[in-house]
């Protein structure tokens, strides 16, 4: 795995970033911030949490748009349409089977995600994606084994 690890979140996960100030998702948006991973999101995700606050908590609108701009956040910009087709027959929601193309089309490390029914608990998907899907904490978790086992090599 050379290089930064990167992950990318959907909206459920950023969502929980957002909103917690102290959860596994704002550790996530913080490693972010630090330069030590690199954090992904697609154009759906970023309309998604826009919407979401706005209809949620209008207040944190300001946070939203501060978290954003520190942590460093790309923005996927292709969709593979064999990875979107493929995606599709194993997640039945359109809109998360575009993410979950999104994820895949940029070549991400981790998916996290606190969707259970389309992510968490889809073992069709998992064993479809060449790369781990948790929530923030299995994540963090991945994250430390990951880097212990480099610093054993």
């Amino acid at each position: 795995m050379p290089g930064k690890i990167r992950v990318f979140l959907d909206t459920s996960a950023l969502f929980a970033g957002i909103w917690s100030s102290e959860g596994g998702a704002r550790m996530i948006l913080m490693l972010g911030e630090s330069g030590i991973i690199s954090l992904l999101v697609s154009q759906q995700v970023l309309a998604e949490i826009e919407g979401v606050i706005r209809r949620k908590a209008p207040e944190e609108l300001g946070t939203l748009t501060l978290l954003l701009e520190r942590s460093n956040l790309d923005i996927a910009s292709r969709i593979n349409k064999d990875k979107l087709t493929k995606s599709s027959k194993v997640v039945n929601h359109p809109g998360d089977a575009n993410v979950i193309a999104a994820a895949w089309s940029s070549d991400v490390d981790y998916f996290v995600s606190l969707d259970k029914v389309h992510f968490l608990r889809n073992r069709k998907l998992k064993k479809l994606l060449p790369f781990q899907v948790g929530t923030p904490g299995d994540f963090l978790s991945w994250f430390k084994e990951q880097i212990l086992k480099k610093n054993k090599n």
